[in-house]
């Protein structure tokens, strides 16, 4: 287990501290049992440990399959120690609940290990999760019907997407292209988003607008760029004033 003065684990130094925290919780365990790396026993609940250095997608594909034939699975691997905490974490954490997998955290320390079981293999229920996240679901929809159009590439990085925000802010400029100086009370008579626009104008996020005087802002040559970067929805707010 050192290696040059530095610990490195192994799967199989996973296993006594493992097997010592369910013996003493009254299970009878034995390793390597039908491809299975712990089994442990106890009247009739039968629990299966996979042991690994590192989470990974084999691992998982591994410990569902001992599902198909246990009360109760648990992935055991080596405390990582800068990860915990972080959203790669808590979207691991996530997954495993969504699998029904239990998670065993095992530390050494000298010659002491510790054990520690953050997430349980129980039930998933997905209906109280969508419950809890309904605000996250709403504002998907929000984004979705707030674009007029897909202008994205899915997977892309490092790009400037298309929001609704940005769509907002190029209605805004569009009009404001068009009529000149306007207030945030015209451009919502003109359809701008009435929660938005105002914000759109003062926080100038993109850099398109100026503001004359107090309640009173126009396009400037950043602006008129950016039109002719997103020319494809420029065009459509321009027929859209139009036709108004």
């Amino acid at each position: 287990m050192i290696i040059d003065g530095k610990q490195k684990i192994l799967e199989e130094d996973l296993c006594g501290p493992v097997s010592e925290f369910l013996i003493k919780n009254g299970y009878i365990v034995r390793s390597e049992v039908k491809y299975c790396d712990i089994t442990a026993l106890k009247d009739k609940e039968l629990i299966v440990v996979e042991l690994k250095r590192n989470l990974s997608v084999d691992l998982l594909a591994q410990a569902v399959k001992r599902q198909k034939a246990s009360d109760l699975v648990y992935i055991a691997v080596p405390k990582p120690k800068k990860m915990i905490g972080n959203s790669k974490w808590k979207d691991i954490c996530h997954l495993l609940k969504r699998l029904e997998l239990g998670l065993i955290l095992v530390s050494f320390k000298g010659k002491e290990t510790f054990i520690e079981i953050p997430i349980e293999p129980v039930y998933f229920n997905r209906d109280k999760s969508k419950a809890i996240n309904r605000k996250k679901r709403e504002n998907i929809i929000k984004e979705i019907n707030g674009r007029y159009c897909d202008l994205n590439v899915g997977g892309s990085t490092r790009k400037k997407l298309v929001t609704a925000y940005r769509e907002s802010a190029i209605f805004i400029a569009c009009l404001l292209n068009k009529f000149g100086a306007l207030s945030p009370k015209e451009l919502r008579n003109f359809g701008t988003d009435n929660k938005k626009t105002t914000s759109i104008l003062s926080e100038n996020h993109y850099g398109w607008f100026i503001k004359v005087k107090r309640g009173l802002y126009e396009i400037n040559d950043e602006g008129r760029r950016a039109l002719e970067q997103y020319k494809v929805l420029a065009d459509f707010y321009n027929s859209k004033i139009s036709k108004e």
